[in-house]
């Protein structure tokens, strides 16, 4: 089974008591963000010994990247080639699927776009909470493009951190109390609007709104849910 759900925030305890105890033997799991690189120093575990506990587990974990996130620590790990598209290992079964790119993933097509602006950034430390980069570059628009020529506009799956600019609007117009006058994101919310309209895809799944809801346009907001990548169904809410 392949499942997605919403930021993890570096939570060992969630990991722990919420999700592995979910997951069989050959499952993978996409983390649609906010995975809590840089964030997973716990009281118990130090980081490095929570990635070595996942790299014994018998799913995957997939991860595209979020606002909150150290990225100097995770740009750090080297580029690597898999089912189609550049990865980095975190540990064997632990891999960020990287801006802009398209894997081939149990047979199907998925285009991955991270990255979002932190609302909290001031109450953030530069270098310490928050990294310039959550924010994609010219360059990771640019490879994003250049992917989805490469596949005619036609994906399975999309898979984001953040939404497009309409989806955005329209949530904040469901009093679900997303803000959307958040114009620093406005250029990532509007090449995914680009993106919406150019691509055809089955499913859109997104996380950072710290919500739980089936939208419009085959999109889902994810948070708490464990939801099946294909059908969309939530299995699951996270305790």
């Amino acid at each position: 089974m392949i499942y997605v759900t919403g930021d993890t925030h570096g939570d060992q305890i969630l990991w722990d008591a919420c999700i592995g105890n979910f997951l069989k033997e050959g499952d993978t799991i996409i983390v649609l963000g906010d995975f809590g690189i840089g964030f997973f120093d716990g009281r118990y575990w130090s980081e490095e010994m929570f990635y070595d506990y996942l790299s014994e587990q018998k799913f995957t974990v997939l991860f595209i990247d979020g606002n909150h996130e150290n990225f100097d620590k995770l740009n750090a790990f080297p580029m690597e080639q898999w089912n189609g598209g550049q990865v980095q290992f975190i540990r064997k079964n632990v891999i960020h699927l990287m801006r802009g790119e398209t894997y081939d993933i149990d047979g199907k097509k998925v285009f991955c776009f991270g990255g979002g602006y932190s609302i909290d950034r001031d109450y953030r430390f530069p270098g310490r909470t928050w990294w310039q980069q959550e924010m994609p570059s010219d360059e990771e628009y640019k490879i994003a493009t250049k992917n989805l020529e490469a596949c005619d506009f036609k994906v399975d799956y999309v898979l984001t951190h953040t939404a497009p600019a309409d989806t955005v609007e329209y949530m904040s117009r469901l009093n679900l109390g997303i803000k959307y006058t958040v114009v620093e994101e406005l250029p990532l919310t509007g090449y995914l609007q680009w993106v919406v309209e150019k691509v055809s895809y089955r499913k859109w799944y997104f996380g950072h709104f710290h919500i739980d809801a089936e939208l419009w346009r085959k999109q889902y907001a994810v948070l708490n849910g464990i939801r099946d990548l294909h059908t969309g169904e939530l299995l699951k809410t996270r305790c």
